[in-house]
């Protein structure tokens, strides 16, 4: 039998195949100024997906069904504190990646000391987040990002590429680095494979089930900072839409969902691939159910390849 192939460099072919499928079906989509305005709306997902790839990596069930409502209370803090101001953004961005920590935290200390299922505290805290969102906006949004934060995300720096994009391969650069060569990255790739192997070894596991859990919950709140900046205003379902799509890329990267194998630069080109792949829906001028029926079709035939590439692997 032959080696399986690397998911990682399958996902960035599909990629590339969508992009050429695009070009042919509208010339210009894959111009340089398209593949962009692509990798910048890709980044909002990754960001939040970075969270999802910790947590998924964690094992034992992993998942955060709880990050698009933190991606709206963060985006909901940032914009109540910043209100178009340049002068509070780096406050409002301190207040929403600590609400995100906190609301984080409550998920990894009740799953990792009360044993409650990771699925269904993080969907309760989803609820939870949502009511905290109207207590505290009283069912009316208000205040705007700053114009710092629109021309971080819009505006083109070098190469013509906007700050985001900048900001994405840093994280990138960081996280690989932190999941590979440090003691973090080792202890959670254990846990990941094998908790009580890991907990005999000396790992701390609850200690690093509730790190994940709470990176989890500050990255969510710093997508939704980011994303203010691309909507430029605030609403109650801002982030619902990244839910889903979230575990997809981490999955669609290559990662296992039963944990301890995989990494964030296959997130980062999972992103990308759903991304591409709703670009080129749209430019088939579908209707939203049509889109909706095919984009989940495309992402059940994705993630059943690379569950077969998985048992290969194995």
């Amino acid at each position: 039998m032959g080696r399986p192939l690397n998911p990682v460099l399958i996902a960035f072919a599909i990629a590339v195949l969508l992009f050429v499928v695009g070009e042919l079906v509208s010339p210009g989509f894959a111009a340089y100024s398209q593949i962009i305005n692509v990798l910048r709306v890709s980044s909002f997902l990754g960001i939040i997906a970075a969270g999802q790839t910790l947590v998924i990596l964690s094992g034992g069930e992993g998942v955060d069904l709880s990050v698009g409502a933190i991606v709206t209370f963060g985006a909901i803090v940032a914009s109540r504190v910043i209100d178009g101001q340049d002068a509070m953004v780096l406050w409002g961005l301190a207040q929403a990646l600590a609400a995100g920590l906190a609301l984080g935290a409550v998920n990894g200390i009740l799953i990792a000391y009360l044993k409650v299922p990771p699925l269904i505290m993080t969907l309760g805290m989803a609820s939870v987040v949502k009511g905290l969102s109207l207590v505290y906006t009283k069912g009316q949004p208000s205040g705007r990002a700053a114009p710092i934060m629109v021309r971080l995300v819009s505006q083109e720096t070098v190469f013509g590429i906007p700050g985001i994009l900048w900001i994405w391969l840093a994280l990138m650069v960081a996280l690989t680095f932190i999941l590979r060569q440090t003691t973090f990255g080792r202890s959670l790739y254990a846990i990941g494979a094998n908790r009580q192997a890991a907990y005999l070894s000396g790992v701390p596991v609850k200690r690093m089930v509730v790190a994940v859990y709470s990176l989890s919950g500050l990255l969510s709140a710093l997508g939704g900072f980011f994303f203010l900046g691309y909507t430029q205003s605030v609403f109650l379902n801002l982030g619902d839409r990244y839910v889903l799509p979230s575990v997809a890329a981490v999955v669609v990267g290559g990662t296992s969902l039963a944990g301890g194998a995989g990494g964030y630069v296959g997130t980062v080109v999972g992103s990308i691939v759903l991304t591409v792949l709703q670009s080129v829906l749209v430019t088939l001028r579908m209707e939203e159910a049509g889109r909706q029926i095919v984009y989940g079709i495309v992402l059940l035939a994705l993630l059943a390849a690379y569950g077969r590439q998985y048992r290969l692997r194995q």
